[in-house]
């Protein structure tokens, strides 16, 4: 009997999503979540419980296009899981297929969900999850304080500190940001600024984090003060103002 999170930010669309899931005799239990930053909690505490506690989760039926983070980054962050669930794309976007399944997604269900053709998805989710052998996971450490590692499609990538202009807050998630992309890490935005305070990096708003040697203006509109890191104009909150702008004269 598998055990299913469905993920979407569309109310009735999720209360029909748990409603068909739970009618289906292979589904032992389904529950859902509003977004992706809500699913990552539940399937944290479900990753805690065990494969056999009560917590635990076999697979999820997850939307892409939500706010905040979309369905294929949540996916991605579960690629770095030592035992993640299983996922099933539900969405009402057929472009997004060649990048479901290079995630290993068990299969992609386009909206509006048929009952015959999800339960073609739960029948496959339950065959893989009796076929899996779970796999030895050899932990990846930082090579060094001067990277950070990121997990992409289950590749595992070293991005240099000094590389990153700027950390976004998202939900107990960072997105760093780079010249050439970004990534999302599993470390809450208060454990970055803590371990990179030394390095440079200051907290200009309650989701942002820069690299003062990123900033390239500092900006007074009317009592807001923002920053220009890149192309990208950032808001500097009251409170962190004065602390940026003393740092900033100071910087050689």
């Amino acid at each position: 009997m598998l055990r299913a999170l469905a993920v979407d930010d569309e109310r009735p669309t999720l209360e029909e999503l748990v409603y068909l899931l739970n009618a289906d005799p292979r589904v032992g239990t389904a529950e859902g979540a509003g977004d992706a930053t809500e699913a990552l909690r539940r399937i944290n505490r479900a990753l805690e419980s065990g494969p056999d506690g009560p917590d635990a989760i076999d697979v999820v039926f997850l939307d892409i296009q939500m706010p905040g983070l979309d369905g294929l980054d949540l996916a991605r962050l579960l690629t770095g899981f030592a035992r993640p669930p299983l996922v099933v794309f539900v969405t009402a976007h057929e472009d997004f297929a060649v990048q479901a399944f290079d995630l290993k997604a068990v299969d992609y269900v386009l909206k509006p969900v048929r009952r015959e053709r999800l339960a073609e998805a739960v029948r496959r989710a339950a065959e893989q999850r009796t076929a899996a052998v779970p796999a030895p996971r050899i932990p990846v450490h930082e090579p060094d304080p001067d990277h950070v590692t990121v997990e992409l499609g289950g590749v595992t990538r070293f991005v240099p500190v000094d590389e990153i202009t700027h950390v976004e807050a998202q939900g107990d998630y960072a997105r760093l940001h780079t010249d050439r992309g970004s990534h999302l890490v599993r470390i809450p935005l208060s454990t970055l600024e803590e371990r990179w305070r030394a390095r440079g990096f200051v907290r200009i708003h309650r989701r942002h984090l820069v690299a003062l040697r990123h900033i390239g203006e500092l900006r007074l509109d009317a009592g807001t003060v923002s920053v220009l890191v890149g192309t990208e104009e950032l808001q500097v909150s009251r409170r962190h103002a004065r602390e940026l702008r003393d740092l900033l004269m100071r910087r050689p």
